[in-house]
Parts: C-alpha cells; structure tokens; sequence
C-alpha cells in the first residue's frame, strides 16, 4: 500500500467535487490485478487515478461512490481472507483503509449493485476491459455504448480539479522530477559508441524502480529519434548518431516524470547537429519563458512553431513569412506534434476523460490542421498546472517523400535543402513546467541541456 496524503485532502477533494455536480451517484472502480501469461503472474499493479485522486487506495477489488443526491461517500470490497494473510501477511480492513481517506462507510462489493439500481449513475468513460464489462453489468448500458454515455459533467468537474496541484501534488511531482533526473543523466554518463539502446533502456528504468514505482510510461530511447515514440531497443550506439531518450519516473504516490533530453553519441557535436539543436533548444527556453497564468497554450506553441521556422529559415531549409509558416501548419513537417500536455498522476494528464475535455474548452477548439491538430493543450494556463514543454525538428523521410511529391507548402520549404538532411534523425527538448502564480518554474532539478552541458555530461561515467 503507497502512502497517502492526510484524510483531509481526500475529503476536500470529494466536497468540492459535490459543489461542481447537480445531481445523481458517481461510481468510480478501481483496476483490477492483468495478468501477463497465467492468472497468479500480473503486471505491476497501477491503481485508476480517478481513484487514487479522490480516495488514495492503491488495492484492487473495490469501487467508490460519491452520492451527490445525499452527499454521502461510500466504499465497497470485502476483507481479505485466510488464504490471502497466508500468501501476503497480515491485511487491513476495508474499514480501517477507508478511515486513512476520511470514509466512514463501507459496505459488501456485493451491495454496490442494489445501491445503483434506479439511480442516475456518473462514470468516466472505462479504459480497460474488465471494468467496462463490470461497468455494463451495474448500469444496464452496452459495452459499445459506455463511452458516449458517460457523464461530461462529471468529467468537467474533474478535469477543474485536477487540473490545478495542490501544495501535496506539487510536493509529489518535484520528487518525481528528480527520479527523472537521476534516469537521464544516468543515461547520458553511459552513452557512448558500442553500448546497446536496450542497456541504456534498462538502466533508466532500473533507476526509476529504485527510487519509485517504476516509469511512468515505456521509456522511448533510440537513434531515430525521427519516430515520435520509437520503443525498439535493437541497436548498437553509432559514432555520428544522435540518441533521444523521452522518459519520466512514476513515485511511490504515483505521480509522473516526463523530460526528454537529445545528444550525440560521439559527446561531441558536429557543426550541423548544433545548428539544428540549437533552434529546437531555442524554441523550447522561450515556450518556458511564456508560461504563465492568462496566456493561452496554444499561442506558446505558436511561438515555438515561429521559432522553429525562424532557424530552419536561416540554414535555408525553411523560407517566406515565419509567422505564416506557423499558422499554416508549414512548420509541421519538421514537428509535427503539439508543444505539450498536462502532467500529474498520469504522463498524459486525465487522457482517459478525453483529450479535448482537458486541453481544450469553451474558448479555443482544435485545429484542424496537420500538426496543429495534435496539440494536446491549447487552453488558457492557470496557476497549479504543471504541462511538458517539448518541441522537436524531425527529419521524418517518408512524411518528406509525401510532401515533396505533392509539392506542399513549396512556398515555404526548400526541398532540394531538406534533402542534405534527409538521415539526420530527429531532436527533441522536454521540461516540465509549474504554472506560478506569477509565472512559471520549472519542475524538478536541471537536466543538462545546453551544448556544452551535454558536452561535458555525455560519455563522462
């Protein structure tokens, strides 16, 4: 069992979220224990966030309610046996767990299907499933049909919640940040031509087990950093490569790292591997420095595009009006993902309740635009969010193929140019950044960046 903030918290958390919905009872699951091969051999458990956010335990086996009807909550499972203090020791009660969080009533597993039957009943939408078919079963609805069915004003009440850390969550992420931290350079200290992707692979995920509860996403390591999320680990570290590692640590209360850190093998950079790391490196101090409560996230990634634009422009790879090239999405063949996302209990923030309910809102809609459209957080920023400051070129050979063949955005770009880069790969920077109440701070202990940073880093065990 991880430990847990204070009774209180949890207790809050719930009141608020009561204050934010009208009406009916919200059912929340917890996940239940996937095997990999046989029934008794699992993955390592992860618990719902949804559940740990408002209820803290980290067990499976059980469900919650919040009834807003009757301003009650209510925890459901049953008290281990015999067989499992045989197997694991000594257990609590179901009982003394639910007082940890401030739950004074608890009840049978088996009851919470006469506790639902007639009631208006709010879930989020069901990710794995298992618990979509327990979800079908207590509400009636068809599997098929549980997502559209679940309720957005649960979702907007959550997502206004969770959006905004607290002083504990805050706490929580500057720890994880620094597991990240140790991951990165860790990694960078070992890289160096001959070593295998998968040992620095395992070495960054060994890091994260030690001090934590493991990555917080499958660690994204490779040569070809010109595949956004490239999980191969197959090669062998090449003199004249570059290496992208995209990696971040989940602590013992479950809250994420995600930093990426992009350098070359040799420890040395030649001259045209600095142009281009620089601009991205460029783009991705300036989106830090624009963070701040008011500012829309969408034009913070505007400034990066610009950014981005403005350099190849200047190695002649790009040209015409930067800002142009930004709106129009004609920067996107060298980045063609969004600046970043909302990070917390999970690497992407409460993906689960649907992006565009947590990056999006009354007041911006996604673009429909290639790259554009794949900002996962375009809305105003706001004191308490903590998002991923990521940008990237990419020199991706068959996006270019396609490009260049329908002469796309030819006003913009010199193919003839972008073909002396055709195998140079892909770059990518990533902090994760504290909205302030008058600005921004970065999260976590520096990760080397700058060039001579990574010069005097890289190779350096």
């Amino acid at each position: 069992m991880n430990p847990l903030f204070p009774k209180e918290v949890y207790q809050e958390r719930r009141n608020r979220l009561k204050q934010s919905v009208g009406g009916g009872v919200a059912v929340f699951l917890t996940n239940e224990e996937a095997p990999m091969n046989y029934p008794s051999n699992t993955y390592r458990y992860r618990q719902d966030s949804n559940f740990l956010y408002f209820f803290g335990l980290s067990l499976p086996g059980m469900a919650a309610v919040i009834d807003f009807d009757e301003g009650r909550d209510i925890i459901f499972g049953d008290d281990f046996g015999i067989d499992d203090i045989i197997w694991m020791g000594p257990q609590p009660t179901i009982a003394s767990l639910a007082e940890k969080v401030g739950v004074t009533d608890t009840r049978p597993m088996a009851k919470l299907a006469d506790y639902l039957k007639g009631r208006k009943v709010l879930f989020t939408p069901p990710y794995r499933f298992d618990n979509q078919i327990k979800l079908s079963a207590l509400t009636g609805i068809a599997i098929g049909n549980l997502k559209q069915s679940a309720s957005a004003e649960l979702i907007k009440g959550i997502v206004a919640l969770r959006s905004a850390k607290d002083k504990y969550e805050i706490e929580q992420m500057e720890n994880a940040g620094i597991i990240g931290a140790i991951m990165h350079t860790s990694v960078m200290k070992r890289c160096k031509p001959g070593v295998s992707e998968r040992e620095l692979a395992g070495l960054a995920e060994g890091v994260a087990l030690s001090y934590g509860e493991g990555i917080s996403f499958p660690v994204i390591l490779s040569q070809h950093g010109e595949t956004l999320h490239n999980h191969n680990h197959n090669g062998i570290l090449t003199e004249g490569n570059f290496l992208l590692m995209d990696a971040g640590a989940e602590n013992t209360m479950n809250y994420c790292s995600d930093h990426t850190r992009t350098y070359p093998v040799s420890g040395k950079f030649t001259q045209k591997q600095k142009e281009i790391y620089e601009i991205v490196l460029k783009a991705n101090m300036e989106g830090i420095a624009n963070v701040k409560p008011g500012v829309y996230y969408r034009d913070v990634h505007f400034i990066a595009a610009e950014i981005i634009a403005a350099g190849l422009k200047e190695l002649g790879i790009m040209k015409g009006d930067v800002k142009e090239a930004a709106r129009t999405g004609a920067y996107a063949l060298f980045c063609p993902h969004g600046l970043g996302h909302q990070l917390g209990l999970d690497v992407h923030d409460m993906e689960d309740l649907g992006e565009n309910y947590v990056g999006y809102d009354d007041t911006v809609s996604r673009s429909e635009i290639f790259g554009i459209s794949a900002l996962r957080m375009a809305r105003e920023l706001r004191e308490g969010f903590i998002i991923t400051v990521e940008p990237g070129i990419y020199f991706i050979p068959e996006l270019i193929d396609i490009w260049k063949s329908e002469k796309k955005f030819a006003e913009f770009i010199n193919y003839d140019k972008v073909e002396e880069y055709r195998h140079f790969g892909g770059i990518r920077i990533e902090d994760d950044v504290l909205v302030t109440a008058d600005g921004h701070k970065v999260i976590g202990p520096h990760i080397p960046k700058s060039v001579e940073e990574l010069e005097n880093t890289v190779g350096k065990e």
